[in-house]
């Protein structure tokens, strides 16, 4: 069987012989919206919980938080009804502020902002791009019950009406983005990132989980001591199209959004697989390593211990983190990794080369990528030639009649064991 992959943005090719079933893990793909404005005018029209518009007028700043290039957020549908129903409120262009909510990632530079946002906003408004490690740009709020030291963006905090604008869907650790996520996490300072992400390894901090997910709770409380007032989500179907659009009360909108993409995103299979081939999804989910990483932890579900995952993840920008890079180089094996990483504690960047090795020294992995091979190997990522050289290798382990699993969108993937 010939199977097709996404693969930044292209797709790759290789040939499964017959003795060996192929298994596509994928959820539903629900049909888009007709009419996708209209979609998110209706969802603008009808906002959950205790919010209303009429509350925000006579505002003197509106900050709003958006994602930054490893985010598919569809903000030419989502941005101009909303920033009609701030214009009738009387609100001035000059009053309204885009931030590019990078969390750790490195700072969106302004020539960079014609990927992320339409022509028609940037003409008209502000935008800026936080960086979490310039301290002079934060502010502090405390702490947050789980001891999370609060440091965020002093300009989107001293706003007065503050909006989140992104996409709900599973998280492998926070259980689901959106809500207040985007600014909880995307507008904060490094300690804060750092600690919340310490909570990914609380064993109940779990792909697709949200009221019990300590590290999801955790950013809950992170967006209300910020004083969030309205979400602005989308959830998208495999294409990318929105499907459906929420708006209001962020922790409302996640509820609400959440069972809509749990019933997309969540797919049982019989058995785990002695062989995978995941997928992120192609670009951007795949635009380095950084993000790649969630190929692997999407698919360790379903993956026979032993097994073989073959992660398909072009990576034109390399690691994505030179902290990542900077501490995982040198490092020879997993089980390396591991203990130093556990013997100097959480630290963003290096928490990355730590989710690889968790999970990389129970399966066989092999990694298709565009990336430099010398570097991907120092990295641990075991690089391949191609993706049917990888596939080749991996039914070597495999009897004839066992299904070999596809992840087409891992990263839009909630997969899990019927039986469990």
């Amino acid at each position: 069987m010939q199977i097709q992959i996404p693969y930044g943005k292209t797709t790759l090719t290789a040939h499964i012989p017959d003795p060996y079933p192929v298994e596509v893990v994928e959820g539903p793909n629900p049909a888009p919206a007709a009419e996708p404005r209209r979609a998110v005018e209706q969802a603008l029209d009808n906002l959950l919980g205790d919010v209303c518009w009429e509350a925000f007028r006579g505002a003197k700043t509106v900050a709003i938080a958006v994602n930054d290039k490893t985010r598919p957020v569809p903000h030419e549908h989502l941005l101009p009804p909303l920033m009609e129903r701030l214009a009738a409120l009387g609100i001035p262009d000059s009053a309204i502020t885009f931030y590019v909510a990078v969390g750790t990632h490195p700072p969106m530079t302004p020539d960079e902002f014609p990927g992320i946002l339409p022509a028609e906003i940037l003409a008209r408004y502000g935008v800026v791009s936080h960086d979490a490690e310039n301290e002079a740009l934060l502010t502090h709020l405390g702490e947050t019950a789980r001891r999370t030291p609060l440091w965020s963006n002093r300009a989107y905090v001293e706003s007065d009406v503050k909006i989140v604008v992104g996409n709900i869907e599973p998280h492998q650790f926070a259980g689901f983005s959106g809500g207040v996520k985007t600014a909880a996490i995307g507008l904060s300072g490094l300690k804060t990132i750092n600690a919340n992400h310490t909570l990914m390894t609380n064993p109940a901090s779990l792909l697709g989980t949200y009221e019990t997910n300590p590290a999801r709770q955790d950013i809950e409380e992170i967006g209300a001591k910020i004083g969030v007032h309205l979400a602005l989500n989308a959830i998208l179907n495999h294409q990318r199209h929105i499907v459906t659009a929420l708006a209001g009360d962020p922790r409302r909108v996640v509820q609400a959004g959440l069972e809509v993409s749990r019933r997309t995103c969540q797919v049982a299979v019989a058995k785990k697989y002695g062989l995978i081939i995941s997928s992120p999804g192609g670009h951007p989910k795949d635009i380095n390593v950084y993000q790649a990483q969630k190929g692997l932890a999407h698919a360790m579900p379903i993956a026979r211990p032993g097994g073989t995952v073959i992660l398909a993840a072009a990576c034109p920008e390399g690691s994505g983190s030179p902290h990542y890079e900077e501490w995982a180089l040198g490092k020879k094996t997993y089980a390396e990794v591991i203990e130093k990483f556990n013997a100097e504690g959480f630290h963003i960047g290096p928490h990355k080369a730590y989710q690889i090795a968790r999970d990389a020294s129970q399966v066989r992995l092999m990694t298709c990528t565009d990336m430099d091979h010398d570097l991907a190997r120092a990295l641990l990522l075991n690089p391949v030639p191609d993706l049917q050289t990888a596939v080749d290798l991996g039914l070597e382990h495999l009897r004839p009649g066992e299904p070999v699993g596809i992840l087409l969108h891992a990263v839009s993937t909630i997969p899990y064991v019927e039986s469990q």
